[in-house]
């Protein structure tokens, strides 16, 4: 009982606040954040320990969905090059550049456990990023390799994360081997996706007239889809992607117009929810992760935070600028796999590298960390690791979420330069 009504007062405090951030002009997640932080710190507050699966299971599945379901398939597949570069390519070099970062500079890290920080801090979230520049006039273009990169870059952080685990629990690396479970892990969630993805049309078109088992069939099957490929050892984000982009394209040709409604108003309210409670359980999470810091040491492990953001936002804006050179060249060569509408422009480019915040991904597999090796000794600098990633979620959070909405108004008012 006690923490059903920590869960309704998290609510509560959510919902309120998201109305006050319009109020006040601050984007909500910042705000949520930083409400969060200051709950936390309430001494008589029981601790509310987020559990790893539960965020996978709970919160992922229907956000993919959502997003996957609502995106421009066309537009996706225009961008398709930006998208898998940054959603595939530029995680495992983020992973790899925080992690010669952290070999070199934070005592104790050794390569192993340098990669483990690296994945968990790889993938971006964008979940954040949509909810900060809702309003602010973003192109198509913008939004769509934006939430074209989120719903890929978790798949192949949490196939990096798993890789460094078990680095650090004594598993060998092999490249090749690595590379071929990588391939069928996608492989594998594409074709779940896709079968899950037929069963729930075959279904929605025979019950089509009946609005409320259509609309529960489209709010249980991405759970469904989820937990089934992470039993078949798949990359379950991929499946509900895969199912999202399906059923999309199936609603728009046999949905009448008011179940499309009524679908829309009963997945927004899930949607705001969820975003909310995000924001505020990530802020709630840095009290709770001090405890186990030495106090002394606290602002050194912030330091290091620091460092990992700026590494991860230097390799980003590196990627995403010579992306956008490689694409005017292959253009300029006449490149069949290369259409005017793929070309980014600078102020596109900039949003995206500046969008590059890490969210509820980063901060579930930090938590996820084994406490113990499997010959029982507690998992090495485990404390350590949750710190700076939690810290590190924090800084682009609070740092880039403040600025991005002045980044895009500042440069929207400047005329675009040649591609």
């Amino acid at each position: 009982m006690e923490n059903y009504s920590i869960v309704l007062f998290l609510l509560g405090v959510m919902i309120a606040l998201s109305a006050m951030a319009d109020k006040i002009r601050l984007p909500y997640p910042v705000l949520l954040i930083v409400a969060g932080i200051a709950i936390g710190f309430i001494p008589s507050l029981p601790q509310i320990e987020l559990n790893p699966e539960i965020v996978f299971l709970l919160f992922l599945p229907p956000l993919l969905y959502d997003a996957a379901f609502n995106i421009s398939f066309e537009e996706f597949k225009v961008n398709i090059n930006t998208i898998s570069t940054l959603a595939i390519s530029l995680v495992f070099i983020t992973a790899t550049g925080i992690a010669v970062m952290a070999h070199y500079i934070i005592p104790g890290m050794t390569w192993p456990l340098a990669f483990v920080l690296g994945s968990v801090l790889s993938a971006t979230d964008a979940v954040a990023a949509m909810s900060i520049t809702k309003g602010l006039g973003l192109t198509h273009k913008t939004m769509t390799i934006l939430e074209g990169e989120s719903l890929v870059n978790d798949a192949s952080a949490l196939v990096a994360y798993r890789f460094a685990v078990a680095a650090v629990t004594g598993t060998a690396f092999v490249f090749w081997k690595a590379s071929l479970e990588f391939i069928v892990l996608m492989a594998g969630g594409v074709l779940v996706g896709f079968v899950m993805g037929k069963i729930l049309a075959f279904l929605l078109y025979r019950l089509r007239e009946n609005y409320l088992v259509t609309i529960s069939f489209m709010l249980l099957m991405p759970f469904i889809t989820y937990l089934l490929a992470e039993e078949l050892h798949v990359s379950g984000v991929i499946a509900v992607v895969i199912l999202g982009l399906g059923i999309a394209r199936f609603s728009k040709k046999i949905f009448p117009e008011n179940l499309k409604h009524q679908s829309k108003s009963i997945w927004d309210i899930i949607i705001f929810l969820l975003n909310g409670l995000i924001f505020i359980l990530i802020g709630l999470e840095l009290p709770y992760v001090l405890r186990g810091i030495d106090a002394e040491h606290v602002w050194l492990y912030v330091f290091y935070a620091f460092l990992a953001v700026v590494v991860a936002f230097v390799l980003r804006m590196v990627r995403v600028f010579m992306q956008k050179n490689t694409l005017q060249r292959a253009f300029s060569k006449k490149s069949k796999r290369v259409s005017e509408g793929a070309l980014l422009d600078w102020k596109t480019s900039l949003i995206i590298t500046w969008s590059g915040m890490r969210g509820i991904v980063s901060l579930a597999t930090a938590l996820a960390l084994p406490r113990n090796l499997e010959d029982g000794t507690p998992f090495p600098e485990r404390n350590i690791i949750i710190f700076i990633a939690v810290v590190a979620v924090l800084i682009t959070l609070i740092g880039q979420g403040l600025t991005l909405p002045w980044l895009v108004r500042t440069i929207e008012k400047r005329p675009v330069k040649a591609a």
